[in-house]
């Protein structure tokens, strides 16, 4: 008994480890690519279907898949309405894993792990990384083999027996698919160990299909946790992933003799027969409310009012037609650049409040705004180059260079931002508390830093003497202020008023904040030497 109960949470760990990893390690090879793929599925709803789907069976996670898209969604990359196709492929992906079972691919799991191994030990660079990828996925597959294994000698237990394959209450069965998969979050594992125990003949399909409708209840929680924290878009696709699946297992239920009818018919197997009604309640889900998005999510809406902004991924203002004119062409990049900066505003604002009080959801925020920067930059730098295809007085050549240094500028201060959340990160995980000195130090340059940047933003939209005069000055201000913290930090650390691990990241979250500041000087100088 106890033997048995080893090799199933053993078994467990496996499979939860190997889903993590592959999930963390394909999201990592993608997130390069991320950009075209979400360009691509706010086209249109199907195309949001189609990218749900094959991100679950890249990551082998629905619930990675989700919660994935709801951080998209609270960093406003993407809006509401155009989550909900990805959310909707999700779930359909998520069904693979459970066919693959039946197919029994856990019997060849040794192989695919030993494959794995072999290119994660002896290959290089590409062949390298799809081998810890295969060694991932041989693992999710093995621990539900060990799953199985342990399952095994019950087949001698009547109570355990007569409990799986007389039908029962499906409320019951639905109570414990949603608790289990809710605290596992993964509804490949219940569901996986039904389709084992229906391969042992230990369960009949009257008594796995509630607990297959309520895991796929109990995985909208990964994304409602995740949403606690987020803005109100991403609590709406959260919310929309629940209604999703319980409106789809009320319809189940109020037609439940038909769908085991229907399931009987499509195949004899028992096994078969629980991943079909797996597959069958998702595609039916996700074929009724394609054509419902729209006023699903109006309705949504309704039930949770509030506005929030989407960001742009791609420009606004780069105007295809404006390049055969170059000055109304420079006119949009000035434009373009201006709501790029006020992005990095917003991420200096966040970073600088992220030093004293972290929070992972704002990092996350400022990740994929990160994203943003970086893409308009991409797509100003090519514009620009556009444009110095044609001929130009001296003063454009002028206005064309300094914007080509200002977009570079406005990208190194949303990486220093960024940098200034991984230190702050690294300072919460750390438990690295700050004097308080050292605290009034950063909060008045970073006050500082804030006010060049939002002089900044401003010198973009319009040219002003003062403002240049005042970014000069307080840039000065800056550097002497970061001087003096410096060496006031040495004395603190020489009379041990300051921790010790604390002290790197104080001096380099300063080093940061001069190199933001430097580039507010940078801005400052283009534009007052551009003619208006």
């Amino acid at each position: 008994m106890i033997g048995g109960l080893l090799l199933f949470i053993t078994g467990l760990t496996l499979f939860l480890f190997g889903m993590i990893k592959l999930s963390a390690h394909m999201q990592g090879l993608f997130s390069g690519k991320i950009r075209g793929y979400i360009r691509l599925s706010v086209k249109k709803p199907i195309y949001g279907l189609l990218l749900g789907i094959i991100s679950t069976i890249l990551f082998q996670s629905s619930s990675a898949t989700t919660l994935l898209t709801v951080s998209i969604v609270s960093a406003g990359l993407i809006s509401f309405f155009h989550s909900l196709g990805i959310i909707l492929g999700a779930d359909i992906g998520t069904t693979l894993t459970a066919q693959l079972v039946v197919w029994k691919v856990t019997n060849i799991s040794p192989v695919i792990i030993f494959f794995g191994g072999v290119l994660f030990f002896i290959g290089k660079l590409k062949w390298k990384s799809i081998g810890e990828a295969v060694l991932y996925f041989g693992l999710i597959f093995y621990g539900l083999s060990l799953i199985g294994d342990a399952t095994a000698p019950v087949k001698e237990n009547e109570i355990f027996v007569r409990f799986f394959q007389e039908a029962q209450n499906p409320f019951i069965g639905i109570g414990i698919g949603l608790i289990f998969t809710a605290i596992v979050q993964a509804s490949a594992i219940p569901i996986g160990i039904l389709i084992i125990l229906g391969q042992q003949g230990l369960i009949s399909l009257e008594g796995a299909l509630p607990i297959v409708l309520g895991a796929n209840i109990g995985t909208t929680a990964t994304a409602i946790l995740g949403s606690i924290v987020t803005n109100i878009n991403a609590k709406r696709s959260a919310v929309s992933h629940v209604l999703f699946k319980l409106l789809g297992v009320i319809v189940c239920l109020i037609f439940l003799p038909v769908f085991l009818s229907l399931l009987k018919h499509l195949s004899p197997d028992i096994a078969q027969q629980i991943a079909f009604g797996h597959f069958t309640l998702n595609i039916l889900i996700a074929v009724v409310f394609m054509f419902l998005l729209q006023p699903f999510s109006l309705f949504v809406e309704k039930i949770i009012p509030g506005t929030d902004q989407v960001l742009p991924l791609w420009p606004e203002f780069l105007d295809e037609q404006c390049l055969a004119t170059p000055r109304e062409a420079l006119t949009c990049v000035k434009k373009e650049l201006g709501r790029e900066i006020v992005l990095t505003q917003k991420m200096l604002s966040t970073s600088l409040s992220l030093i004293h009080e972290f929070k992972p959801a704002k990092k996350r925020d400022i990740a994929y705004t990160e994203l943003v920067v970086d893409n308009v930059q991409t797509e100003i730098t090519q514009y620009l180059w556009n444009v110095s295809c044609s001929q130009l007085t001296p003063a454009l050549s002028k206005k064309l260079f300094a914007f080509s240094s200002i977009v570079y500028d406005v990208e190194r201060i949303g990486d220093r931002s960024t940098n200034i959340v991984e230190l702050a990160e690294s300072k919460h995980k750390r438990n690295a508390l700050f004097s308080g000195p050292a605290k009034d130090e950063l909060t008045e340059i970073g006050d500082l830093v804030m006010k060049n940047l939002d002089d900044a933003v401003m010198l973009i939209e319009r040219r002003d003497a003062k403002k240049i005069q005042d970014v000069f000055e307080r840039h000065l201000q800056v550097v002497v202020a970061i001087k003096a913290a410096t060496e006031k930090h040495l004395e603190r650390f020489y009379q041990k008023v300051c921790r010790a691990e604390a002290g790197p990241i104080f001096v380099d979250m300063l080093v940061n904040l001069e190199r933001i500041s430097d580039h507010c000087l940078v801005i400052a100088e283009h534009i007052k030497n551009i003619d208006e």
